[in-house]
């Protein structure tokens, strides 16, 4: 989320007509490192939700992203640029401590990697966590929401020059049920307080102007935020089931009257954190 800075020299040199041999040799690279050869789940991390990492189960490795290949670190303060493969029950998950986002400078298949890492790495379920600001008053700081729907308001696709071959899944993907209902109802089970809202992904990384928030109710948004949707749709085009989990970080601009800070952002994340990894436990064993 906040004060990236522009990565420009160190983003990835591999192209979109690579994307899925550059995912499949960082889910080698994984395998070789990690000593665990298909992993079973993946969960990305948002801002200021690292520490969730600590309460899913016992470490197996850990990893520098940087070190994976086609897998820059970010540039995004608040996150970690590390991949994690955790015991869970008796799934192994792999574990993202932060992501790429388009407003560093990275192109839609940069932002995607991870998720079609994953896929290739053997996961099936992917759980998507953002922290977000909310269009609706009742839902506040410090809530969880579990995102049924989304508006992709970037302009842009994870699936732009990526071409359309033998062995790879179509781009022309049907995005019904992108989000899981099946996984909805199982982490709603876990967490019955949680309602569901539709996320809508602006590019960033400035906040929303209040006509912007108006607008986004218009078109029907429950939440707001600058992640999540195109890893979503590259892992829903690559056959995954997905999951999102959004932490209501802040009222949306012109909701909250003492207007929208970086830093509290970041501090409800923190104290927040080890909840959310809890509720991704249950929801990966209950699996």
């Amino acid at each position: 989320m906040p004060d990236p800075a522009a990565p420009s020299s160190d983003a990835p040199s591999w192209s979109a007509e690579t994307a899925y041999d550059t995912a499949a040799q960082a889910a080698k690279w994984i395998a070789d490192l990690s000593g665990v050869a298909r992993h079973d789940v993946a969960v990305v991390l948002g801002t200021g939700l690292a520490d969730a990492a600590t309460a899913l189960g016992p470490v197996h490795s850990r990893h520098q992203t940087g070190d994976v290949p086609g897998m820059p670190p970010s540039f995004v303060p608040h996150q970690r640029s590390e991949v994690w493969s955790v015991q869970v029950g008796d799934r192994r998950v792999l574990v993202f401590l932060g992501r790429l986002h388009l407003y560093e400078g990275y192109e839609p298949a940069h932002v995607a990697h991870a998720a079609r890492t994953a896929v290739a790495a053997g996961c099936q379920t992917i759980v998507l966590t953002n922290a977000s600001g909310s269009l609706r008053p009742e839902v506040v700081p410090g809530d969880m929401v579990v995102i049924g729907d989304h508006l992709n308001l970037t302009g842009r696709s994870p699936m732009e020059g990526v071409p359309t071959t033998a062995g790879t899944p179509s781009p022309f993907t049907d995005l019904v049920d992108t989000w899981s209902p099946h996984l909805r109802r199982l982490a709603q089970s876990m967490q019955p307080s949680m309602t569901q809202g539709v996320y809508a992904q602006l590019g960033g990384p400035q906040f929303e102007t209040p006509a912007e928030i108006r607008m986004l109710r218009t078109l029907g948004a429950d939440l707001v935020g600058m992640s999540s949707v195109l890893e979503a749709i590259a892992a829903r085009q690559s056959g995954a089931e997905v999951l999102g989990l959004s932490l209501v970080t802040n009222l949306a601009a012109g909701l909250e009257p003492n207007g929208v800070s970086a830093t509290e952002i970041v501090d409800i994340a923190h104290r927040r954190a080890t909840d959310v990894g809890h509720l991704i436990r249950k929801v990966v064993v209950a699996l």
